[in-house]
């Protein structure tokens, strides 16, 4: 089996996290794509809106009408930060027969040596990595370590420009947020009053 994780705060998940994953799937032939919600995240902190209940609900709904997609409470439930290879390792032990694809963009993939054990993280898993604007696969001018680029699986699909930054935002200013995110979690938001503080 081919397992893609897709990591995030999604706060709220919207149809960028939702078509990437799709993308991804399709593209790259995976079975199934795991979205992970991150409880504290170590490089965003205090930046989350809503609580990890309420996202983790939300990524709940918005994948409910994919049967390749599933939202994972792995990091919600596991106390202290969040970091990527202790899931990736749990993930590993759930499916010991699985071959792990970790889905991030590729404005990321650079950072990836200064995460927690990235090394043991580049063992478990390889990495697709969305192309982004001003992101494309040229890695190797980044200078990254040998074994990381060996891991990495590029994707080329085309660029949503929605992030979940300007869905807060809308939704204060009292805009709509309609097909920027599936409708039921638009429903949520509205009858949990999220992001209007």
């Amino acid at each position: 089996m081919r397992l893609g994780i897709l990591g995030g705060t999604f706060d709220p998940i919207h149809y960028a996290h939702l078509f990437v994953a799709e993308e991804a799937r399709v593209r790259t032939q995976l079975d199934r794509v795991v979205f992970v919600p991150s409880a504290r995240p170590p490089h965003k902190r205090g930046t989350g809106e809503a609580t990890a209940e309420h996202r983790t609900a939300m990524c709940e709904l918005a994948v409910a009408g994919n049967p390749h997609f599933c939202c994972s409470r792995l990091e919600i439930d596991r106390p202290g930060t969040s970091y990527s290879v202790d899931t990736v390792r749990a993930l590993r032990d759930a499916n010991p027969r699985a071959e792990l694809f970790f889905i991030t963009g590729a404005d990321t993939i650079p950072e990836i040596p200064t995460w927690h054990q990235w090394q043991e993280l580049v063992n478990l898993c390889r990495f697709i990595a969305a192309e982004r604007p001003g992101y494309g696969s040229n890695y190797a001018e980044a200078q990254l370590p040998s074994e990381l680029l060996d891991r990495i699986v590029p994707l080329s699909a085309a660029h949503l420009d929605i992030s979940s930054t300007d869905l807060r935002r809308r939704v204060r200013a009292g805009l709509p947020i309609r097909y920027l995110t599936p409708d039921a979690v638009v429903e949520y938001i509205e009858n949990n009053r999220l992001y209007l503080g």
